[in-house]
């Protein structure tokens, strides 16, 4: 295994508070469950409730068992169960009959999450650098699967939800939407500091960027409504071929979760059914309808790279910073993340102390943004842990940033996420980029 940037780690008790503060934002989660919901897959891409509480139990297991070689997994029955795609630790349970299984019931599965989490406050007292970096993945792993578990749970209930915390968005400030230019040349791109980040944002190394401009704002919903009133959906020439093809296979005629009822668009999300709000982000998106959306309005979508650079370049000390507006840790005037508990996009204009040092908007929160960029490894690139991303590098998008419902504790500038071009149930939306 190589060596990864490692974080101070003399503060051990900071690392078990940590670790309790993720694993009760996950029980959080869950809470206004009833034991019904916590068995039920509504679609091949989606997990239950009660999966992902295992599955991020077990991935604890998985790290420990690699500090120490002597630490026995809780069964066997669980290990294959909440595999998720691991070859090298067994066969997985097929991901399309997760929802097949009554067993274990959820009080086991609920038992088995608190058995692991002593285990692994046991364990956090004495680690060397490395170990505490996989304890850190795993503490990241578990953030990813809280949005995860969030995109299944509005794919599931929906406005049946009703969540233990919930906040009112920020009323946003009056914003003049253009495009930014920005000046290109070699840009070093990739993970720059000290703390914890995954092997897919290393190395970092130099990239050359032409000058090129992208929007101060994501795209909104009556941007985007524009495009379908256009007849964005019914004409292939917007669309890639594989884009075309997905189109007629799934009937796109809107973004998820939208549908017209007496004229009216309207949304069914964790708010309710609501009429479409023009100003919000527009969400759960392809790829393919980001890029057909790009080609109707004459622009692009931007590379990763660009995106990078727009976040967290600092011209005037010509240094990178971790968040778009420098190196100051989340806050609620920032961005709108989980802990916002808002369970929605904002409008645009809701941060303006969130913008980067271009004066470019809600880069972070809200919505991840699609880049026209590849998921593959950077130049140099080394895996930190077998099968865990770079397994992936094949028939993926990267996107960037993060949305309203990944915790606070995960985002930074350098963080790729990757989704294949069809898949619309995640957060996601996308700002535009042009050639200049």
């Amino acid at each position: 295994m190589i060596t990864l940037p490692a974080e101070n780690v003399k503060d051990f008790q900071g690392q078990v508070e940590k670790f309790r503060k993720i694993r009760a934002q996950t029980l959080e989660l869950v809470q206004p469950l009833e034991k019904e919901d916590y068995v039920v897959q509504t679609a091949v891409f989606m997990s239950p409730p009660k999966w992902h509480l295992g599955h991020v139990s077990w991935f604890y297991e998985v790290i420990m068992n690699k500090v120490d070689p002597n630490y026995k997994f809780f069964s066997q029955e669980h290990s294959k169960i909440f595999n998720s795609y691991y070859q090298s630790l067994g066969e997985p349970h097929d991901k399309a009959k997760r929802g097949m299984l009554s067993r274990p019931t959820v009080h086991e599965i609920l038992d088995y999450f608190h058995n692991v989490s002593r285990k692994v406050e046991s364990f956090l007292k004495s680690l060397n650098k490395n170990e505490i970096y996989l304890f850190k993945m795993a503490f990241n792993h578990e953030c990813q699967h809280q949005e995860l578990l969030i995109y299944d749970i509005q794919h599931l209930l929906a406005s049946e939800y009703h969540p233990a915390r919930r906040n009112l968005t920020k009323k946003p400030s009056p914003v003049e939407k253009k495009s930014i230019k920005i000046a290109g040349g070699l840009y070093n791109m990739g993970y720059s500091g000290s703390d914890f980040c995954y092997d897919i944002e290393l190395p970092e190394h130099k990239v050359y960027l032409n000058q090129y401009a992208i929007d101060n704002f994501p795209v909104t919903n009556a941007d985007f409504l524009k495009f379908i009133d256009d007849g964005g959906y019914e004409d292939y020439r917007f669309w890639l071929a594989d884009g075309w093809e997905a189109l007629k296979k799934n009937n796109w005629r809107e973004p998820m979760y939208w549908k017209k009822e007496d004229g009216k668009w309207i949304r069914n999300d964790f708010r309710g059914k609501r009429k479409i709000n023009p100003n919000e982000p527009v969400c759960n998106i392809s790829y393919y309808e980001a890029d057909a959306y790009c080609r109707w309005i004459h622009k692009r979508l931007p590379t990763e790279a660009e995106w990078e650079k727009a976040a967290c370049w600092n011209e005037d000390k010509q240094v990178k910073t971790t968040y778009p507006w420098g190196n100051e840790p989340p806050t609620e005037n920032h961005a709108n993340l989980l802990e916002s508990y808002t369970w929605s996009p904002s409008e645009i204009g809701s941060y303006p102390m969130g913008k980067s040092r271009y004066g470019i908007y809600q880069m972070m929160g809200d919505i991840w943004e699609w880049t026209s960029s590849e998921f593959v490894g950077f130049p140099g690139f080394k895996s930190g842990f077998e099968e865990y991303n770079d397994k992936w590098f094949s028939n993926q998008k990267v996107l960037r940033g993060s949305s309203f419902a990944t915790p606070a504790y995960s985002v930074r500038n350098s963080c790729r996420n990757f989704f294949r071009p069809d898949e619309r149930w995640m957060f996601a939306g996308f700002r535009c980029a042009e050639y200049i």
